[in-house]
């Protein structure tokens, strides 16, 4: 079964310094419809301008992965780390019992877009923790490179959930094929550009769930950077 979900379909909120969409229902936006795809509980794609950012705030029993995507990401967190993300850099930090942190952009000319991304944890009451990776983009063109994976796979960051992310970057004729096992589904983020995927045209902000199939296949490409999820059912 294939579901998409366009681009200006998913939610949103504006507070004149952060404008973002939201895939799932999230904050002020809810949708009975939308209220996550497996353990995948949020895709926030947000926009932060210069200078400004999330102050200081809990969060607990979360898998919180961070994408940037342009400019300079600032992080601080009660765990003592600090650091500045840029494209290509996944960072997760695992809440578990709890943690506090900032995220703010970490220029005062230039705005930062990244998306967040929640997972459920298979783990409750864990002891947090923290880990950042970079991923060039040699790495992710023309094919499909895990950044995210339960075990921290092929260089991967580490997430308490049987669960993986796969980033890719594609153009032309450049392709790519991820098998499901039996009991998994996918869900395709498309971040920007144009794509086919299981036969799907889709477009920057579109999204496909895809249960009941043996795999995703992409293809079709222009200048395209998308995301897939291999989750659970």
């Amino acid at each position: 079964m294939l579901n998409v979900r366009k681009s200006n379909e998913r939610g949103g909120a504006s507070f004149g310094w952060l404008n973002s969409q939201h895939s799932f229902s999230f904050g002020h936006y809810h949708d009975p419809k939308h209220m996550g795809f497996g353990p995948l509980r949020v895709i926030n794609d947000d926009h932060v301008e210069a200078g400004r950012g999330f102050d200081s705030h809990g969060h607990r029993n979360m898998e919180i992965i961070s994408y940037v995507l342009e400019g300079a990401l600032a992080h601080k967190d009660s765990m003592g780390n600090g650091s500045v993300l840029r494209y290509g850099d996944v960072q997760v930090m695992s809440a578990g019992t709890g943690v506090v942190h900032s995220e703010f952009n970490g220029s005062k000319t230039e705005g930062v877009h990244f998306l967040q991304i929640w997972i459920e944890p298979n783990e409750i009451g864990a002891e947090p923790r923290y880990e950042e990776k970079h991923f060039d983009t040699a790495s992710k063109t023309g094919k499909l490179r895990v950044v995210a994976s339960n075990d921290g796979r092929d260089g991967s960051v580490s997430i308490r959930q049987d669960a993986s992310i796969h980033a890719g970057i594609f153009n032309g004729a450049d392709g790519a094929t991820h098998a499901l096992a039996d009991g998994r589904q996918a869900y395709v983020h498309v971040i920007r550009g144009q794509i086919t995927v299981n036969g799907v045209a889709l477009g920057g902000g579109d999204a496909l769930r895809i249960t009941g199939e043996p795999a995703v296949t992409l293809g079709q490409a222009e200048a395209a950077e998308v995301l897939v999820f291999d989750l659970p059912q």
